[in-house]
């Protein structure tokens, strides 16, 4: 059983920073990539980056510029540094990892249930 725990969202003001971290923990033995999704009310879940086990990056057209995408391989953590932050920054952050439970386990998508990010005055 693995399981993904997001945390770090709250409630932020305009043009500040915020980091959000997704742990993955339970019967890992290896970690192929972790990504970061976000949905915003009413609004359809859309990727925002991923990370490769190798360090490769990858983020969603125009999130390049204020996103910033970390993994930490030893503890299974995926960070997402998000700075300026607008109020249509606003949304539930998801985690996704793709992972191999044991050596002879198919590679597997894991979901973490999401840390709401609201960004308001």
């Amino acid at each position: 059983q693995v399981q993904l725990v997001e945390s770090g969202g709250g409630f932020v003001q305009p043009g500040r920073s915020l980091e959000l971290s997704c742990t993955a923990s339970g019967s890992i033995f290896d970690t192929q990539s972790m990504a970061w999704f976000r949905q915003a009310p009413a609004e359809e879940r859309e990727f925002v980056a991923r990370v490769e086990s190798d360090g490769t990056t990858s983020y969603a057209d125009s999130m390049e510029d204020r996103f910033a995408i970390s993994m930490d391989k030893a503890t299974n953590t995926v960070f997402l540094k998000i700075s300026n932050l607008i109020p249509e920054d606003t949304a539930v952050y998801g985690c996704n990892a793709i992972i191999k439970a044991r050596p002879r386990s198919p590679w597997s998508n894991y979901w973490g249930r999401g840390t709401q990010v609201t960004v308001s005055r």
